[in-house]
């Protein structure tokens, strides 16, 4: 990466559909210290999908400028985000024979092939291939099968796969912002990087992301990624409820969220008041904060109902031993994590980055969980070589494909 630190700096770029947010990290012997935050708000996405470029770029420069300034680098090249409601991520496995009784990582190579060929639409690319168990000779719970002595090889893996044009639009954003994209990351897997332990991810755990626009899902058991999706559901409904609610413009809705939103009406005293700024240059009313409670309540009780629904559909809900965490900037609502317990019967914690150094203080929210997250995917994936800008790949070429299995042979050295 072209920095003024070149080999250690890491940048994560969480495209968000609220705000766009650049978090700069330094790599050093003890692990990752945060060096550079910036933010903007975000005006060019619906949902988590582009849809206003010149906005998203305006966005994205300002949010990387403000990063610069406070790193003192230029930054030249990304790890984004990526969400929405068209991921979709799939389990698949393939087998084959080993060739010389002995598996090596030409083997390890071909079992990934094997297992990602699989009929995928030609306006889908893959976005990840994650291992999450080998089999060999009917012995399963391998993750490193180099040098194991067999027959046949099977790998277990979970794909995900997104809309061609929305990511080619996350990459187009980025390079017109004079940005090269290193990678583009599914945004809950950059998360878990962030708030979940091993501890966690070994015993079986759910990722409950919610930002403005989408609530990620992502399910691990036994250290692995056993399944992830995206609701078209978050933070701005939220908002979008009272504004109509009490009355007042959106702006407004989102500052009263901020600053006196509670999701659980018990947790509110019945004598607390609010001021409501009205429409229209009305006069500001005060009404009951309980009031406000009774609105966000049953709109976060339907996004975990959702996200329930999820789980017992995934399979997997019996073996998330270690509980649901909660992380993303909707999720700093009072009352979240009380509710949440209500909904999944599981133990409910609030994540926000871990395990990092340099400017703890300020990225210690769940708002920063995908940027920080982003910073450590990077750090794990350095070796990966750059998107080429858009000019200089076709619209429709296996660039990303090919990206992957590459990202394969890292996944060995790397995550094993």
């Amino acid at each position: 990466m072209s920095t003024t630190r070149k080999d250690n700096l890491i940048v994560g770029l969480d495209i968000g559909t609220t705000k766009i947010c650049a978090i700069v990290g330094n790599v050093t012997e003890e692990g990752i210290d945060i060096v550079g935050i910036g933010t903007s708000p975000s005006r060019g996405l619906r949902k988590g999908v582009v849809i206003n470029i010149e906005s998203t770029v305006a966005s994205i420069r300002k949010a990387v400028e403000e990063a610069e300034l406070m790193a003192g680098c230029e930054i030249k090249s990304v790890y984004a985000g990526i969400a929405g409601g068209h991921i979709k991520g799939f389990n698949s496995q393939g087998i084959i024979a080993i060739k010389n009784r002995e598996v090596s990582t030409e083997d390890v190579k071909r079992v990934i092939d094997a297992a990602k060929a699989i009929a995928i639409p030609m306006d889908r690319e893959v976005i990840h291939i994650l291992p999450q168990e080998f089999i060999i000779d009917d012995q399963d719970g391998i993750r490193e099968p180099l040098g194991m002595s067999g027959v046949r090889l099977e790998a277990r893996v979970h794909i995900v796969t997104g809309a061609v044009a929305s990511a080619q639009n996350i990459i187009k954003s980025c390079n017109r912002g004079n940005l090269d994209v290193a990678d583009i990351v599914l945004e809950q897997l950059a998360s878990s990087e962030a708030v979940l332990s091993a501890e966690e991810k070994e015993l079986g755990v759910a990722l409950v992301d919610i930002g403005g626009g989408t609530t990620d899902i992502a399910i691990f058991i036994d250290g692995a990624i056993k399944h992830t999706s995206v609701l078209s559901l978050g933070g701005n409904q939220m908002t979008n409820d009272i504004a109509v609610g009490l009355r007042t413009p959106m702006a407004e809705a989102e500052k009263i969220k901020q600053k006196y939103g509670c999701c659980l009406s018990s947790l509110v005293g019945k004598d607390e008041t609010i001021e409501v700024p009205s429409v229209g240059g009305r006069k500001p009313r005060v009404l009951s904060r309980q009031l406000l409670a009774e609105i966000l309540e049953p709109r976060v009780q339907e996004i975990f109902d959702l996200v329930n629904r999820e789980l017992i559909k995934s399979g997997y809900e019996d073996a998330i031993a270690s509980g649901v965490v909660i992380t993303g900037g909707s999720t700093i609502l009072e009352g979240m994590p009380e509710l949440a317990e209500q909904v999944f019967n599981l133990p409910v914690r609030r994540g926000v980055p871990a395990n990092i150094g340099g400017l703890i203080d300020v990225v210690n929210s769940p708002v920063y969980a995908t940027g920080v997250g982003l910073v450590v995917y990077g750090s794990k994936n350095m070796a990966a070589e750059p998107f080429p800008s858009h000019s200089a790949r076709g619209a429709n070429d296996d660039s990303l494909f090919r990206r992957v299995s590459r990202r394969m042979k890292e996944w060995f050295s790397e995550f094993f």
